[in-house]
């Protein structure tokens, strides 16, 4: 799917911040802190790409979200309202995103994969879930959370706040499973099922320019071949990293409160 982008000021790309996360000791200084960043960023920004995962489970329901966020949602809509493009990729905890994002933020909503054009670059953007991980438990899961039969068996018979309940304790065991909660160290070119996939997609799209990814929660930043770059973002309970392009060079970053 192809798109183009906006052509006027730094273009910004994070990810995986798993917001309201049972598993973070302090919730509400990581959120903050993802906010103060997006207010330093709004009069330098033309977009703003978030990669998936910015909640550790976000579940809308007919008229009810999940509880919490005020401050970023606040912010994301702000960003929205002064004409920053704010582009949000589902990730495997924020799936279930059924409108209200998009009609009450203004953000714009991708729900896989997207190459598109930014100054004259060709992006690959996704999340990266399962892409390359031959993981066949994991493919199952997946499947069964985007089964459009399932989703609705979740939204409408099981009561809302036991579907939270058990929503953000899947989430917390899920990040708990891990040793001090982090994902494991990268694996190398030949193991890294992100780059795996990169390097077998450039083998039909010999156009892409760069390769974005969250997921892994590592930073990473790898020339494929003279001309095509792969950064894996981070993310933003332990590393706070992000990308920016300025329309001709890619810079991946850390921030740190009170510099630009």
């Amino acid at each position: 799917m192809q798109h183009e982008a906006t052509k006027r000021g730094l273009t910004y790309f994070l990810s995986d911040a798993h917001l309201g996360s049972l598993a973070i000791d302090h919730p509400r200084t990581q959120e903050r802190r993802l906010v103060r960043f997006l207010d330093e960023i709004k009069e330098k920004a033309s977009a703003v790409y978030l990669l998936g995962d910015m909640f550790d489970f976000w579940h809308e329901y007919k008229y009810v979200v999940p509880k919490g966020y005020t401050r970023f949602l606040g912010k994301i809509s702000e960003l929205t309202d002064s004409g920053v493009e704010v582009h949000y990729f589902t990730g495997n905890h924020d799936i279930w995103d059924y409108g209200y994002l998009e009609q009450e933020c203004g953000v714009t909503i991708h729900r896989g994969p997207c190459t598109l054009d930014i100054n004259g670059k060709t992006f690959f953007l996704a999340h990266g879930d399962g892409l390359g991980d031959p993981d066949k438990s994991f493919k199952l899961i997946k499947r069964i959370f985007h089964n459009k039969a399932c989703q609705w068996l979740f939204r409408n018979v099981m009561p809302t706040s036991m579907g939270m309940r058990f929503g953000l304790n899947w989430a917390k065991r899920s990040r708990l499973k891990r040793i001090g909660g982090k994902e494991p160290p990268y694996m190398g070119e030949d193991k890294e099922y992100l780059v795996l996939f990169a390097k077998d997609y450039m083998k039909g799209h010999k156009d892409i320019d760069y390769f974005l990814f969250g997921h892994r929660h590592i930073e990473l930043d790898l020339m494929l071949s003279r001309t095509t770059r792969l950064l894996i973002l981070g993310d933003w309970i332990w590393q706070f990293s992000y990308a920016v392009f300025d329309g001709e060079c890619m810079f991946l970053e850390n921030y740190i409160e009170g510099e630009s």
